[in-house]
């Protein structure tokens, strides 16, 4: 599920559609009007809160951190972090999922219209069988970050090729890449801070990590040896999770990178932390053991 103001938004659209058919375009125009007459009131009420308590910073980073809240204040334009600082910090939360598809992502800034531009640099930018992960990743991170945004634009991106009829791959090519859809994580499933925890989604087995205030997720697989990692609390140390058959560490804030320098490293999972909840972005099917 999203968050409570992402349901709110959705009832209310659908009530204004029923209405529509009900009543009419000028039943349906008049509705629009006091929807957003009662919008306008409330965020009226949430400025003048803003400029109250704008002497005690801390109490405005304090509503930032609610989701709900933060939502709101994007809404009204009130949100204390500018949008470019929102944007940068969505893409920092996101890159380290991206190193196995794109080399990095620059952040171009904001055009007339309203539409973010970024820029994929190095790594297979230009690499078609990345597109639907990179893209997934990209847009909700920033989205989450910036809803008032009009579009995204990502240059250095290649399109999927028009699907043509194909019987089979030829000899040596690589699978398609299955479509990315995002999940949220129940809150119930979710480890405590310092903590991991196995969680199966959509026959993916995922091992989620809480470090500090980041969130962190990885196939639940041994990069060397295949087994699982989350069998045991005690195989996380700091930031360290350590494989029980094979004993090979890895560092979970580096991309799961192998402690020993063989260059092995766990699969990332895209995660993203922000006003829609926390969610991962999985494939249509689960990915092969």
């Amino acid at each position: 599920m999203g968050t409570e103001a992402d349901d709110i938004g959705e009832r209310v659209e659908s009530l204004l559609a029923q209405l529509a058919r009900q009543g009419g375009k000028a039943a349906a125009a008049t509705a629009e009007d006091l929807v957003r007459l009662l919008v306008d009131f409330y965020g009226s009420g949430l400025t003048r809160i803003v400029e109250i308590i704008g002497s005690a910073p801390e109490l405005l980073d304090a509503l930032v951190e609610d989701r709900l809240v933060e939502s709101q204040l994007i809404l009204h334009g009130l949100h204390p972090v500018d949008i470019d600082t929102r944007i940068e910090t969505a893409l920092d939360k996101v890159r380290p999922y991206l190193g196995s598809h794109a080399g990095g992502v620059a952040y171009l800034g904001i055009d007339a219209d309203g539409v973010a531009h970024l820029r994929l640099e190095g790594g297979c930018s230009g690499c078609p069988s990345s597109t639907v992960t990179v893209r997934t990743t990209i847009e909700e991170a920033v989205l989450g970050a910036a809803p008032e945004l009009a579009g995204i634009d990502v240059e250095g991106q290649a399109e999927r090729p028009e699907k043509l009829l194909q019987i089979g791959r030829g000899p040596g090519q690589p699978a398609a890449e299955p479509a990315a859809t995002w999940r949220h994580l129940s809150a119930r499933d979710l480890p405590e801070p310092g903590g991991m925890a196995a969680i199966e989604i959509e026959g993916h087995a995922l091992l989620v990590a809480r470090l500090g205030a980041s969130w962190y997720a990885y196939a639940d697989a041994c990069a060397g040896c295949g087994a699982v990692l989350s069998g045991s609390e005690e195989a996380l140390v700091g930031d360290t999770v350590t494989c029980l058959g094979c004993w090979m560490r890895f560092d979970l804030r580096l991309a799961g990178k192998a402690a020993d320098g063989t260059g092995r490293h766990l699969s990332p999972i895209p995660l993203l932390d922000d006003v829609a909840g926390i969610r991962v972005a999985v494939s249509a099917a689960p990915v092969p053991a």
